[in-house]
């Protein structure tokens, strides 16, 4: 009975995890997506970006019922429960994620100019770290990977230094330009948006 009992909850923590590699995938193809939009500056691009969110908070939602529910149907040993209970916090982490990707797709729908992706030679630099470490962290979990772990920490020292040089830059672009306020605003908004999500990683 008692094997039984551990197989099934095995087979259930198994399936949470595919659910979190999901909702990781989802999160970082809508990063990658804000890179697209901004190179190109594609409005609907980014409007789908922002409709997407809608899909992470559903995947949230269900990976949020699976966890409760190993808990209160399974009543997991402390091991598991700290892992289902980790899982529980994770997918808060990747939703607000999602909804950083969307707030940048939301600044790149006003943005418009010419050359303005080749203005700031760190932001896409900052998506590419942000991606990385995302499906770092996930992987981390899922493995239980303490090397992935330390990766990952390490590369949020590396977003950090991006975000330092991402300003410096548009400091440069006020300087060159102070009718560029605007730009140089979002341009920061931007940058900031990715390093909370290296933050949430």
């Amino acid at each position: 009975m008692l094997e039984s009992a551990r197989r099934s909850f095995d087979s259930d923590l198994e399936l949470l995890n595919v659910e979190m590699i999901k909702m990781s995938a989802m999160v970082e193809h809508a990063i990658e997506n804000t890179i697209t939009a901004f190179k190109n500056q594609d409005e609907r691009l980014a409007q789908a970006i922002i409709a997407g969110d809608r899909d992470i908070n559903e995947a949230e939602k269900q990976i949020e019922a699976k966890c409760l529910s190993l808990i209160l149907r399974q009543q997991p040993v402390a091991k598991d429960l700290r892992s289902v209970s980790t899982a529980l916090k994770m997918v808060t982490d990747i939703e607000r994620i999602g909804d950083h990707a969307a707030d940048i797709a939301e600044i790149l729908q006003n943005m418009r100019g010419e050359h303005i992706f080749e203005m700031v030679e760190h932001i896409p630099a900052m998506a590419n770290v942000a991606i990385e470490m995302v499906h770092n962290a996930v992987k981390a979990f899922v493995e239980q990977d303490l090397g992935l772990v330390k990766s990952v920490t390490e590369e949020d020292d590396v977003m950090d230094e991006l975000f330092d040089k991402t300003k410096s830059e548009v400091v440069e672009i006020l300087k060159q330009n102070g009718s560029d306020l605007d730009l140089g605003v979002d341009f920061l908004m931007i940058s900031k948006y990715f390093e909370r999500i290296g933050d949430h990683a």
